[in-house]
């Protein structure tokens, strides 16, 4: 194991379609008892989820972890409950300033370990436009064909 060992859980694949990212940050995330060994298992989604300032503390909400099956049942958690997130008061600070500018959200990226313990990589993000996410398209679909001709060629 190195010592920045990473395991990614799940990533939000959406995001980076439907919003054009301005800031990243890594945020560890407060999790209860059996959560952990379901994001161990991979039983997580963050596609429906974005996060929120509330008082000075932030949350992920809409987040998806699985309950473990091999927990009792008076000991089964909401899967879609709110999680805190940690960050440093001053972080959180400007997470809010920027947030309060139109259009900007904050969404999470991924979702995983780093040496053990769970992280969540959230952006301040803006959404696209539909002609947006044509451009990105017909991006990358010129850059497919720049690395077709270029395989065929060499």
């Amino acid at each position: 194991m190195t010592e920045n060992d990473v395991q990614i859980i799940t990533r939000n694949k959406r995001a980076r379609h439907d919003f054009h990212i301005h800031e990243t940050l890594e945020a560890g995330l407060v999790l209860k008892g059996s959560e952990v060994k379901s994001l161990r298992e991979g039983k997580a989604s963050i596609a429906e989820a974005y996060a929120a300032i509330h008082e000075d503390e932030a949350f992920l909400h809409g987040a998806y972890i699985k309950p473990y099956e091999h927990t009792g049942e008076y000991d089964r958690l909401d899967p879609r409950r709110e999680r805190k997130l940690l960050l440093h008061k001053s972080e959180i600070r400007d997470l809010a300033k920027q947030t309060q500018i139109r259009g900007n959200t904050i969404v999470p990226l991924t979702l995983y370990f780093r040496n053990g313990v769970a992280k969540v990589e959230i952006g301040v993000a803006t959404g696209k436009k539909k002609q947006d996410k044509r451009e990105d398209m017909r991006k990358k679909e010129a850059q497919r064909e720049m690395d077709r001709a270029m395989k065929k060629y060499s």
